[in-house]
This record gives structure tokens, C-alpha cells and sequence, in this order.
């Protein structure tokens, strides 16, 4: 069974939504303050995404494991 890739990218968007809601989610829990808990989700969902970009660009170089 193959995946399509609009599959994978539902897939993907729906991980980052429950992944961010749940740092908010924690951030309010922790400081009660909704707009810090959504400041720091938003900076979350930005500085991740070009994290994973940079984390993939790195291990394209990498040719361990590659045949």
C-alpha cells in the first residue's frame, strides 16, 4: 500500500496542530496568561518549521543509511 503525498501533508498539518495546541495549552496552564500562551505557540509553529527545514537539509548531505 503506497501513501499519497496529500495524505502525508493532512497528515503532517493535523500533527502540527495538535502539537501546537498543546503548547498553548501547557503555556496557559503554567503562566494563565492567553495571549503569552499564544505568542509562544505561534513563535513555536515558526521556529519549528525552519528547524525541520534545516534538520532535513543537513541529513540530505548525510549519506549513512542511504543506498
Amino acid at each position: 500500500m503506497k501513501e499519497k503525498h496529500s495524505r502525508s501533508i493532512a497528515k503532517g498539518a493535523s500533527w502540527r496542530v495538535i502539537a501546537t495546541l498543546t503548547t498553548i495549552i501547557l503555556v496557559l496552564l503554567f503562566t494563565g496568561h492567553l495571549v503569552i500562551a499564544f505568542g509562544i505557540g505561534t513563535a513555536e509553529v515558526i521556529s519549528k518549521l525552519f528547524l525541520y527545514y534545516l534538520h532535513e537539509r543537513i541529513w540530505n548531505r548525510i549519506v549513512w543509511g542511504k543506498s
